[in-house]
């Protein structure tokens, strides 16, 4: 039936390719999040474990074993031939569910080697989604598509997540039973994803030919481009420690903006946003010159950041509501962040002809970005621990705009120098 599928693909219209595609990626990728990201539903209010508030204990735990699995993905993704993607996304998702489960069992101690556990696994997932889709022409949209799962997939499964706990089930068995609803659902999109077709003789000549990356191939990519590959890495690192504390604590910043624990929240103000980078990345696909089109995405990223601080600046001084400005610092935040995981790395690929994948710095910058979320959650425990999450988090948007604005200049004028335009 598989074979069906695939020759059906192989047979369709661009139109239609893509919109299988887009919807198998989103809906793996969608469903992925709800191993991952229910546990940030609860609040384990007046916990702690070792002085750590149990949340960040937990959620730090869980990064940390996500960062891992990023390191180790540098090497397995980059090198992981194309048949063996379906099977192995299967496996990483019910290691991650065993370990949901052993979470609702043990006590706090045990818990964090569980979420660990969990977090492990996971970190492995977007690679290997986002392998069946990079290197075609139409990559931007099938990227945007993808990419847009995340940016609901959170909100949606922490709104299951906190219903459930509403609802009376314990905190400590909510994440494994958001994970089980998603099982089934994620198993056909992974099923659909292993029909698709590789990219055509067109896509390769207009994307480059993509490849399994051996280590010599990433260290000479690295060295030749490292000034702008270090910019990009060192600001992603901020950026994802920004995009985990709006994520992790929405629940909380909700609150001390006085919109109480409304599940519905944390999906809705998803939604605008989800829609807006989706639009924004499409049009890159006219962009047919790849130097170009890089280019283009660098001014969309500092643009996103730009509006992190505009936003702020705007509820600070009252010309903004709460719920306007964390849709504002979230569309800023995923307009920059967004491109990371799919249309940056794709077009430098491209720009810079290299025979290759766009998966090693994709993971590359994964890796160090979870270093800069753990290293933020213990600067708030230990160096701001009477700091409201909401007072906190409009500090560090400043900080973010200011920082990451800057970096996505210099990384353009990099590019700019070492990249030729098409003949």
């Amino acid at each position: 039936m598989r074979e069906r599928l695939a020759a059906i693909l192989a047979r369709a219209s661009p139109a239609r390719f893509g919109l299988v595609a887009v919807a198998a990626s989103f809906s793996a990728y969608f469903c992925m999040y709800a191993f991952r990201k229910p546990v940030g539903a609860a609040t384990f209010d007046g916990q702690e474990i070792g002085g750590v508030e149990l949340k960040i204990a937990v959620l730090t735990s869980q990064v940390l074993g996500y960062a891992l699995s990023k390191i180790i993905g540098v090497k397995v993704i980059s090198e992981m031939p194309a048949a063996r993607r379906a099977v192995t996304l299967v496996g990483l998702i019910l290691v991650a569910e065993a370990a949901l489960v052993a979470f609702a069992l043990l006590p706090p101690a045990g818990q964090l080697v569980a979420i660990f556990c969990n977090g492990l696994p996971l970190g492995a997932v977007w690679g290997l989604v986002y392998g069946f889709l990079e290197g075609r022409r139409t990559s931007e949209i099938l990227g945007a598509g993808l990419s847009a799962s995340y940016i609901v997939a959170s909100g949606a499964v922490k709104s299951v997540g906190r219903g459930l706990v509403l609802a009376g089930v314990p905190e400590a068995a909510m994440p494994a039973v958001t994970g089980a609803l998603f099982l089934a659902p994620f198993l056909v999109a992974v099923w659909v994803l292993s029909a698709l077709p590789p990219p055509s003789a067109e896509d390769r000549a207009h994307r480059s030919t993509r490849a399994p990356m051996g280590a010599a191939a990433r260290r000479a990519f690295f060295r030749t481009h490292a000034p702008g590959l270090l910019a990009l890495t060192g600001l992603y690192m901020l950026l994802t420690a920004y995009r985990d504390v709006r994520d992790n604590f929405a629940v909380e910043l909700w609150r001390d903006l006085g919109l109480g624990y409304k599940p519905e929240l944390l999906t809705l103000s998803e939604l605008p946003i989800a829609l807006a980078v989706l639009a924004a990345l499409a049009l890159l696909v006219r962009v047919t010159d790849n130097r170009r089109a890089l280019l283009w995405v660098h001014g969309l990223m500092a643009g996103g950041t730009a509006l992190v601080g505009l936003a702020t600046w705007g509820f600070d001084l009252g010309l903004l509501s709460g719920t306007a400005w964390m849709i504002g610092v979230g569309l800023g935040l995923y307009l920059a962040y967004v491109p990371y995981g799919c249309v940056l790395f794709d077009r430098m690929v491209a720009a810079t002809r290299t025979v290759g994948t766009a998966v090693f710095m994709i993971y590359v910058t994964d890796a160090a970005g979870y270093v800069g979320s753990v290293a933020i959650m213990l600067e708030k425990n230990f160096g701001s621990p009477n700091l409201s999450w909401l007072d906190f988090f409009r500090t560090f948007s400043y900080v973010t705009a200011l920082a990451c604005t800057a970096a996505f200049a210099a990384s353009a004028w990099f590019f700019a120098r070492r990249t030729r335009p098409a003949p």
